[in-house]
């Protein structure tokens, strides 16, 4: 070799370079493993994002009664005041007890849907039930009713069977259930009552027959509309009835307090 002269060169890339690339292929691969697994729920990203913007001074874009968070209506980045900046939620939800909760609020309505479509299932109910998914919960509307004779609380006509199948199913379990008391327009007692208080007798009825059956008092709520939501059948004699809504959560429970304003 002359002196002066450089070594030559070995061909490829140095043996670090190597490593690194591996390193960093299996870091990238092992991020979009956690991301499929992970599951994007849009109001708690924003409501961090609104947190942190809040922090930190960050700006947001108002369009009409919506605020875009960095973005205006074209997708460009943008850094316009808005008249109401977004309010970040209590620190509490974004803790472990929060957003990192196993318990997600999307993932938990997914679970009690499944749920509860297994046990109607299981209590043969399927067939008997419309399942509705609320943006607050979860709920089954029986398809069979109760039928009144007019002007009265004798009951006309009930399915027996599924109404001792809905019965089993919320003494075994810690379901809530809503007695839904109706009238006939203008139906009056034969004492005077007005729809009113005749769909509340019925609601009441219903209810104390339920507890009579072991069914807990305080999984059982009532309430009576009257003549005010009759029913889509035109037949007089539809109206006079009960309907049951039922779900996994009493309609009084608390849910998540936010500031008033």
């Amino acid at each position: 070799m002359a002196e002066g002269k450089c070594p030559p060169c070995k061909q490829g890339a140095p043996g670090w370079m190597a490593t690194f690339s591996d390193m960093c292929t299996l870091l990238l691969t092992f991020f979009i493993l956690l991301l499929s697994f992970a599951k994007t729920e849009t109001a708690k990203y924003e409501a961090a994002m609104g947190s942190i913007r809040n922090a930190f001074g960050g700006n947001s874009l108002k369009v009409g009664e919506v605020l875009r968070l960095g973005k205006s209506p074209d997708d460009a980045a943008t850094m316009i005041e808005s008249e109401r900046p977004p309010q970040p939620f209590p620190i509490e939800f974004l803790t472990s007890e929060g957003l990192l909760d196993k318990h997600e609020i999307n993932r938990q309505s997914d679970e009690q849907l499944s749920q509860m479509k297994k046990m109607l299932k299981d209590y043969n109910l399927s067939q008997e039930a419309d399942v509705y998914e609320m943006p607050e919960a979860i709920y089954v509307r029986l398809k069979d009713r109760i039928f009144f004779k007019e002007g009265s609380v004798e009951v006309e006509g009930i399915n027996i069977q599924v109404f001792e199948r809905l019965i089993k199913l919320l003494r075994e379990n810690n379901w809530h259930i809503m007695v839904e008391g109706h009238a006939a327009k203008d139906e009056q007692s034969s004492s005077g009552e007005d729809a009113f208080k005749l769909s509340s007798n019925r609601a009441l009825a219903v209810s104390k027959s339920l507890m009579k059956r072991g069914v807990s008092q305080e999984r059982v709520s009532i309430v009576f509309y009257g003549d005010s939501r009759p029913a889509k059948e035109k037949a007089r004699s539809k109206n006079s009835r009960v309907e049951f809504m039922i779900r996994k959560f009493d309609l009084r429970q608390k849910g998540h307090k936010v500031p008033s304003q």
